[in-house]
């Protein structure tokens, strides 16, 4: 990893979930702050070595995403965060804005998914500013991803969880967080590394 790319990583890590990284003070307004929530509520259904279940999803970009066309072409990251317009979510995701290059020189693709609409999902990201990744809905059937995955909660949204899936399609990485608080960046920076040695 390039050094601007370390500085970049421990800068994320620095900032508190608390201030929603790069966010105007009208955006901060916005967030509902669901409280502390039960740090994890679902059990896994796949395992590092399985082959990652497929699927389609609308994105707020317009056009579906499937997993399966990044098959021989790119590793994937899967980002799943449990709703819009909460604090840790919107925190998160504008962090990937700054280590963009990471995933490029990785040959990965990051792609977002909650189980929120469309429109709502659209309004949130206006909101945050530009994201280079596609945002994914997993609106209906609702939670249908997350579920294949085993990582829908039980009130409906889906934990905070990272999968890394390598170009051959097989799961690589599973991380899922405590809900409340933003995955390190770094663990994510270090398992890429691992499939491009």
């Amino acid at each position: 990893m390039k050094h601007w790319a370390v500085i970049a990583v421990m800068a994320i890590a620095a900032i508190g979930a608390e201030n929603v990284y790069g966010a105007t003070e009208d955006f901060k307004a916005n967030i509902y702050n669901p409280g502390k929530l039960k740090p994890v509520d679902s059990p896994l259904k796949v395992r590092v070595g399985d082959m990652a279940p497929d699927f389609t999803l609308p994105s707020v970009g317009g056009e579906p995403v499937t997993l399966s066309q990044f098959r021989g072409k790119k590793h994937v990251v899967i980002s799943f965060v449990p709703a819009a317009w909460t604090p840790v979510c919107s925190d998160q995701w504008p962090g990937y804005n700054i280590v963009k290059e990471l995933f490029e020189e990785n040959e990965a693709i990051l792609l977002g998914i909650t189980v929120d609409n469309i429109p709502t999902l659209y309004a949130w990201t206006k909101q945050m500013g530009k994201l280079w990744f596609p945002v994914l809905s997993d609106f209906w059937p609702h939670g249908a991803v997350a579920s294949k995955f085993g990582v829908l909660r039980s009130s409906g949204v889906s934990e905070r969880a990272i999968f890394i899936i390598d170009k051959k399609g097989v799961v690589q990485f599973i991380e899922v967080s405590d809900i409340n608080v933003r995955p390190d960046l770094g663990v994510c920076a270090r398992e890429l590394k691992k499939l491009n040695p």
